[in-house]
């Protein structure tokens, strides 16, 4: 997969800074297994997350409001779908956070050393 860059702005306050997020693409693929730990998310991809939460509900939304169908060719929803994938992108890349038994293991062995 070639690895490729989203530019992701805010539209509320043209001041803040705009963050660049890479995707693989395609977009669309979400065929992956992750972990259900919990992951320790950054301001940044915090941030990210909040965009795009905030992008999707608006246009799904607005796909509902409009009383649309669903196509499979609609590119309303194609962008919903490309936005969620990046949503899952931008999460799964945040570093997990060790478990409490991993924590107390690691504090064991390094009192042990």
């Amino acid at each position: 997969m070639r690895k490729s860059t989203v530019r992701i702005e805010n539209m509320e306050a043209p001041t803040a800074s705009n963050s660049s997020i890479p995707v693989l693409a395609p977009v669309a693929s979400t065929a992956c297994v992750h972990s259900r730990r919990r992951r320790r998310i950054t301001p940044e991809a915090g941030r990210a997350l909040e965009i795009l939460g905030h992008a999707i509900e608006y246009l799904t939304d607005e796909f509902l409001n409009q009383g649309r169908t669903f196509n499979a060719k609609d590119e309303q929803l194609e962008a919903v779908l490309m936005l969620m994938a990046l949503n899952r992108q931008v999460y799964y890349e945040c570093p997990e956070m060790p478990t409490f038994g991993e924590r107390c293991r690691a504090l064991l062995h390094f009192r042990s050393s």
